[in-house]
């Protein structure tokens, strides 16, 4: 049988143009290793590792609902040591995002070391959004063994990231800060956010916020809810100064939000005034079709808001500390031609800067992507939903393919997914009840298109997110709270990162995960292009095959809990010319039976029975490789 390993590298030779000399000198195994390895590296699809830092390294199995620091336990930059990343890397992993970086608003005291006590009134959870920043030029001292030095213990975790292969990806949120913004880490010459803006107007170009005048905040309140769930704290008071009140970061402009918006976050101003026009120059349509060098060019004669010009100082500094790239969130609430400035502004520095973006709506797909020069963003509202739909049984598997065809034309720059920090996990039972169930449509995620993965930490595991930690909900892991993560914490095995403690299931599972992941560097997954294949017997069968030069990849993936037979025509314009042995089709994924195709037989349909839940990834096998 012909490896997996023997058929990417007989590709990879002819889709780069790798030639060979009879008569060079033998080269030693461990350079002949290396450069294969470069060579796969080179054509892998990226693949995204996010991990909830806090969460991560944290061993304490707790858990009290609005428990402290102590209480609780929290994960440090140090727990990223080499077993860790070996681990992570194990995954496939290009990328590795570090999520909750940033210094955001918390609870927890670190006044002796200089910073200010936040208001529990203004903070979610008692460990706090990572998603309310109160310092770009700083991170969470939560994060360091010793909180003086956390910017040092976050940029050698950035450097044994590097050392293990993985580029460094953190959380950039243009679009709102903390309402307590206060940088003790900014450069000389730095302002910070709203320092020097006219508070007495409601909008001015040159404003950080917007504000409404002549009001003081008001800190939401509600029958429901209680800061730190009842528990005593000195500042929880409801009360909060702030004269006069900012808008809020979700765009609501009352002094006092509902407690549904995201109070804790005041609104940055582009210039976009209220009325929802510009004051700031627009990009001509045909710069959709320019790269980043001309729109780095477009912005350098004009005369932009100040909150332009303190988020790309922001990036860069960080690009200079050795991060690779940023994920941005809720970009689409920002507008496009600041996304061409700072994208361009970034790629100019480093051209190959990973920058992905969390935008729902469709419409703006293609503008944020071409004119705003973002690589990638979230296929939710199209290829997440319609697959998690899917694996609930509302809808029937072919549907995948109706969702995938409207971003045809994009799709290498539509990043799949099934977990991050905003959905619920696969095995909570609002979601599938069970991981296993995960496994047919992490297969079609990941195969299906040139779309880069994303795997959240503790998926490949069976994490089911059930822990109740306070201010975040049960079935999605909270990002609010100190907690531990149990299913990841039975593979960190008290910080051995062996999978020690992991169950049978739990084990297979992560072996699965690994497999399929390593997929990714097979040439007609990276760059070929996808044809559904024809299908009859099962409405919850999908097949499809990947096609690029010789290799032809044929995925076929049941999400019926039930075995299911099927009978699938391939289109026979995608068949190489049969030789005098015909064809076999040879499973990469699973143990399926091989598929022999004879010249007979190019015309009958193919037999294929598929146990529940389960996928083939068959490669051809034929004399003329």
């Amino acid at each position: 049988m012909m490896t997996t390993y023997k058929l990417t590298a007989l590709v990879v030779a002819s889709v780069l143009g790798l030639t060979a000399c009879g008569n060079d000198a033998p080269v030693q195994q461990n350079t002949q290793k290396q450069q294969s390895e470069s060579s796969q590296a080179a054509i892998s699809k990226p693949v995204v590792y996010q991990v909830f830092t806090r969460l991560f390294g944290n061993t304490n199995t707790t858990n009290k609902p609005w428990g402290t620091l102590e209480e609780n336990g929290v994960g440090k930059f140090a727990d990223f040591n080499d077993a860790a990343l070996q681990g992570i890397k194990e995954l496939g992993t290009t990328h590795v995002w570090y999520t909750g970086v940033p210094r955001h608003a918390l609870v927890t005291d670190y006044t002796e070391y200089g910073l200010s006590q936040d208001d529990p009134d203004v903070v979610k959870g008692r460990a706090g959004s990572p998603y309310a920043v109160k310092d770009y030029y700083d991170v969470n001292p939560d994060l360091a063994i010793n909180p003086e030095r956390r910017l040092e213990e976050f940029v050698e975790l950035i450097n044994r990231t590097h050392k293990h292969g993985m580029k460094v990806v953190i959380d950039i949120v243009p679009n709102h800060v903390a309402r307590n913004y206060e940088s003790v880490a900014k450069p000389e010459g730095v302002k910070d956010f709203g320092a020097e803006d006219d508070t007495t107007k409601t909008y001015a170009r040159d404003n950080n916020f917007y504000y409404v005048t002549g009001q003081s905040f008001q800190v939401p309140t509600s029958d429901s809810y209680q800061v730190l769930g009842g528990n005593p704290h000195p500042l929880a008071d409801n009360q909060f100064d702030e004269t006069p009140a900012k808008w809020t970061g979700n765009g609501a402009r009352a002094a006092k939000p509902d407690i549904n918006d995201w109070y804790e976050t005041v609104k940055i101003n582009y210039g976009v005034k209220p009325d929802g026009s510009y004051d700031f120059p627009t990009l001509p349509d045909d710069y959709a079709d320019k790269d980043y060098r001309a729109h780095y060019a477009f912005w350098q004669d004009k005369d932009l808001p100040n909150s332009w010009y303190k988020f790309r100082d922001i990036a860069l500094y960080w690009l200079d500390k050795g991060v690779d790239g940023f994920r941005y969130d809720m970009a689409e609430m920002v507008p496009v031609e600041f996304w061409s400035f700072l994208n361009s502004s970034i790629k100019m520095q480093k051209s190959d800067a990973f920058i992905l973006a969390e935008v729902y709506n469709p419409t703006l797909y293609r503008p944020y992507i071409q004119q705003g020069k973002m690589d990638y963003l979230y296929d939710k509202v199209g290829f997440y939903d319609t697959v998690k739909a899917v694996m609930q049984g509302k809808q029937s598997a072919d549907t995948i393919f109706d969702i995938q065809s409207q971003v045809a034309d994009i799709e290498e720059h539509m990043l799949h997914f099934l977990e991050n920090h905003d959905e619920q996990r696969i095995a909570s039972p609002d979601f599938a009840g069970s991981s296993e169930k995960g496994k047919p449509a992490m297969v079609v995620s990941t195969l299906m298109s040139r779309s880069p993965t994303l795997l959240y930490f503790g998926q490949a595991v069976g994490e089911d997110g059930s822990e109740d930690g306070g201010f975040g909900d049960p079935t999605r892991t909270s990002i609010f709270d100190y907690m531990g993560v149990p299913a990841h914490q039975a593979w960190m095995n008290n910080g051995k990162f062996d999978g020690g403690a992991l169950s049978k299931q739990q084990t297979d599972l992560r072996t699965y995960y690994t497999k399929l992941m390593s997929l990714n560097t097979l040439p007609a997954i990276v760059g070929g292009d996808m044809q559904a294949v024809e299908l009859t017997g099962s409405e919850q069968v999908i097949a499809f095959t990947r096609k690029l030069g010789q290799q032809l990849v044929l995925v076929v993936s049941n999400f019926s809990e039930n075995p299911q037979n099927v009978e699938l025509t391939l289109n026979q314009t995608l068949l190489p010319k049969l030789n005098h042995s015909g064809l076999t089709f040879t499973d990469n994924l699973e143990k399926h039976a091989d598929i022999a195709i004879s010249e007979a037989a190019t015309n009958a349909p193919i037999q294929l029975q598929l146990n529940g839940l389960s996928s083939a990834v068959f490669t051809l096998k034929a004399d003329y490789e």
